[in-house]
This record gives structure tokens, C-alpha cells and sequence, in this order.
């Protein structure tokens, strides 16, 4: 098995650090790995910690009287320069539950009040991103989203669009735009679901 003999911390960033990991291959081959991580310090690691608490929410929202329509944000993303269709989302809290935070986040992004759905622990419980280059984790917060949409709480650095995407709407977006995979996954899902949230139903664990 792989083995982990040493982490340092590269950088000190306020949202995400790097890590430099000295590690040991399956052969006994000494090389090197770098970590991106949501974690303060070392020793709030996952990897150190073998906690997998949710850093982030990723909130699926259905909107209007027939629950037809989704909930998307068009969103200016950095590492590609252009927009691509995502869920709400945001980091937790500090303390925070992690349903406390989905509603917090689908308020500030959209204006829109949450009221989840409950579902299976098991397709609620965090997830991890992008296993190759962050230990980041999210869970998913399934809900109902009702009001007026508004953008009065985003945050200067927060450049997006909310989007109520009926299904017409969403094959348009999944043949034609930039998606995040969990984003497209849970399309995939409401476009052939025949009832609101059918792929949500209890399952035999």
C-alpha cells in the first residue's frame, strides 16, 4: 500500500491550500503529490483526520406551482475565463449544519427560500469532488425553492446569472454549454424523472 511520510504546507490562503506530500509508492518508490485542501493546517487534513465532514452545499432546487423547473446558476469561473451552469453552492460554516447552509447559500445566490426534502441519508451525506487534487467534499441539500428571484446578496467577486431551467431549457444546456459533471448528472435526472425527485426514493441499504 501507499504511504504518506511527510506534508508541508505551501501556501496560506484564506479559501484553498496547497500541500506538498512526500510519498512512498505500492514498490517502495519515493516521489512526490500535491493536495489542495479547504483544511487551515496540517492537521486538519482529511487525510489526517479521516473525518469526511462537508466543506462545501451544493443545493438542487425545484421551482414553481409544478415543481418544473430547476434552479441553476450561469457562473464566471477563472480556470476556464468564461461561464458554466452549476448548482447553488457554497462552503459551510464553521459550526454550521450543512442543510443550515443550503438554505443560507440558495438565499444569497438567488434570493430564493429553500425548504428541503428529506431524503435517504445516503444521497445526502458528502461526496468527495475532485479525489485526484483536493480532499474537498460537498454534500447536497434536495429541496423545494420558492419567492422572487433576486441577486442583492451576492458578493462583488460573484459573477452569475440565475437560471429556472424548465427541461426544454435543460437539453438545450447539456448539448450546448459549459457544465460541472454533478451539475449535468442531477440534469440527467430531472429530465427523466416522471415524478418530482423520483430518483430520491428510499432505498434498500
Amino acid at each position: 500500500m501507499p504511504s504518506i511520510k511527510k506534508v508541508t504546507p505551501m501556501t496560506d490562503n484564506p479559501y484553498v491550500r496547497m500541500y506538498h506530500l512526500d510519498v512512498e509508492s505500492k514498490t517502495g518508490k519515493s516521489g512526490n503529490y500535491y493536495v489542495a485542501s479547504r483544511a487551515k493546517n496540517e492537521e486538519a487534513l482529511k487525510l489526517n483526520t479521516r473525518k469526511n465532514t462537508p466543506d462545501g452545499v451544493i443545493i438542487y432546487s425545484l421551482y414553481g406551482e409544478k415543481k418544473d423547473k430547476v434552479v441553476l446558476v450561469r457562473q464566471y469561473r477563472y480556470a476556464i475565463d468564461d461561464y458554466i451552469y452549476e448548482f447553488p453552492a457554497g462552503l459551510v460554516e464553521p459550526g454550521e449544519d450543512f442543510k443550515e447552509a443550503g438554505i443560507r447559500e440558495l438565499k444569497e445566490e438567488t434570493g430564493l427560500t429553500l425548504t428541503p426534502v428529506s431524503v435517504d441519508p445516503a444521497y445526502e451525506r458528502p461526496y468527495f469532488t475532485t479525489i485526484g487534487m483536493t480532499d474537498e467534499s460537498c454534500a447536497t441539500v434536495f429541496g423545494y425553492a420558492a419567492g422572487e428571484v433576486s441577486n442583492e446578496g451576492l458578493e462583488d467577486s460573484e459573477a452569475l446569472e440565475i437560471v429556472l431551467a424548465d427541461k426544454e431549457e435543460v437539453k438545450r444546456i447539456l448539448k450546448e454549454e459549459n457544465v460541472a459533471i454533478m451539475t449535468a448528472y442531477m440534469l440527467m435526472h430531472f429530465l427523466h424523472d416522471s415524478e418530482t425527485f423520483g430518483f430520491l426514493k428510499e432505498m434498500d441499504l
